[in-house]
């Protein structure tokens, strides 16, 4: 064993055993330590602790879904939420038209929400406390034919005594004439007010009268839903 010794190794310890036996306890010695520090230092497989796996188990204490679907949240009911209410506000007011309120709304509110009713119309007949019910309409200062039939009957008599035409409204309680008609007598119609009236005047003077009563839609500031509610009431 001593000629497989390094040659520094065999002139430092030279014959003597107990050298010899001492050197390779040492030898022996680091090489366990190398393997044994060599094995520490490889990568260990970590597991996850109980509770964290149990965290990521699909569906682990998560809610299951119900199969049914779930009922309308504007259902009316104590458990639902009360939808809101819609109305048609037509008439002499500034913004005619469909109107969204919240529940528990009166007439007042929805006048309000119309824009308020135009100066000179007369509200009589409206019970402006009363509360709303969905889908209903509000008319404000539409005329009766009786008074429809006082305010021609006026209007004609002024333009008879001004050198009008007599009669030039149509007959009383009758369709109001669209050709003939004052200023005053198209101003008494629901929707129509003062500055209506005359678009309608200066529109059949530019056209030298009306031929049909579908010609209102040209004139500025009547829509599909205003001649709706003029149609009835008037004629060429």
């Amino acid at each position: 064993m001593r000629e497989r010794l390094p040659l520094w190794v065999q002139l430092r310890c030279g014959t003597d055993p107990k050298a010899l036996a001492a050197l390779t306890l040492v030898l022996v010695v680091a090489v366990g330590l190398a393997v044994q520090h060599f094995r520490g230092a490889g990568p260990e497989p970590v597991r996850a602790p109980a509770a964290a796996r149990a965290a990521v188990t699909p569906d682990a204490g998560l809610p299951r879904p119900s199969s049914s679907p779930p009922g309308p949240a504007a259902s009316g009911s104590p458990g639902g939420t009360a939808r809101e209410l819609v109305v048609d506000v037509t008439g002499k007011v500034r913004h005619p038209g469909i109107h969204r309120l919240p529940p528990g709304s009166r007439v007042t509110d929805a006048l309000g929400a119309a824009g308020g009713v135009l100066r000179g119309a007369s509200t009589r007949g409206l019970n402006r406390a009363r509360l709303l019910t969905d889908g209903e309409q509000i008319v404000v200062g539409e005329a009766s034919a009786g008074s429809m039939a006082d305010a021609g009957s006026a209007a004609a008599g002024a333009g008879g005594a001004g050198g009008g035409p007599p009669g030039g409204g149509g007959a009383p309680g009758g369709p109001v004439s669209l050709s003939t008609a004052t200023e005053q007598q198209l101003d008494a119609l629901p929707g129509v007010g003062p500055v209506l009236a005359r678009h309608i005047i200066e529109f059949r003077t530019q056209h030298r009268g009306f031929t049909a009563v579908e010609q209102l839609r040209q004139v500025t500031g009547i829509g599909e839903r205003r001649f709706a509610d003029l149609r009835p009431l008037v004629q060429p």
